[in-house]
């Protein structure tokens, strides 16, 4: 059953439509180095040593032997088709898986720089935000101890013209009583000097009857 499945695989590659034009990119095999004939047999001659990995092209496959084209090289023969595969070689692929951690790791390293430093820029962003913060803080405060300055000075300025209002109201209250004191001292004034010039007058009445009486008496004895 395999030897059959075997042939007809043979007879596709070998006699298909597209045998002639058709070419497969494979590989060598892994860890091995295999040889390249003029020929599909060991009898023909060596024409070169193809490594493990190295890149070739089939352009066609006769039974167990498969023509090929060494890229990069351009050179022919054919080699036996088990020493091929379709896949990268475990060592090209671990090289490359290498390289791929050796990228990741130093672009792991770049990115644990950055995070440093966005750290750092972070740690400096939240500095200045206490600082902004207490500026604020303290602003807040002159704000509100000057409002409450303000409110005390607008106290301060209504006590003060109340306080002249009062002054000025008692000012004028104070003049009105001096005046009516005025009026009322001359008023007393004029009671005392005329109650004086009435005493002085009836007093000078009364002398004048006196003496008159005084001179009816001496005429009398006359």
């Amino acid at each position: 059953m395999k030897t059959a499945w075997l042939i007809l695989f043979v007879i596709f590659w070998a006699f298909g439509p597209e045998a002639g034009a058709w070419a497969d990119k494979s590989y060598v095999t892994d860890s091995f180095e295999i040889t390249l004939r003029t020929g599909p047999s060991t009898g023909n001659k060596i024409v070169g040593m193809l490594t493990s990995g190295q890149p070739v092209e089939i352009i066609r496959t006769e039974g167990e032997w498969s023509l090929v084209r060494v890229m990069n090289d351009e050179k022919e023969g054919w080699v036996v088709s088990r020493y091929l595969i379709n896949r990268l070689p475990w060592e090209i692929q671990a090289k490359e898986l290498e390289e791929k951690v050796a990228a990741l790791r130093a672009k792991l390293g770049q990115t644990e720089k950055d995070l440093g430093a966005m750290s750092h820029q972070s740690q400096d962003l939240a500095a200045q935000l206490k600082r902004k913060t207490q500026d604020l803080d303290r602003l807040h405060k002159e704000h509100s101890d000057l409002q409450k300055g303000a409110e005390g000075y607008l106290r301060l300025k209504a006590l003060h013209e109340e306080s002249e209002k009062n002054l000025a109201a008692a000012r004028n209250e104070l003049l009105t009583v001096a005046g009516e004191n005025e009026r009322m001292r001359s008023s007393q004034l004029n009671t005392w000097f005329l109650n004086g010039a009435l005493v002085i007058l009836c007093g000078l009445l009364i002398g004048t009857l006196i003496g008159r009486q005084q001179k009816k008496r001496k005429s009398s004895f006359a």
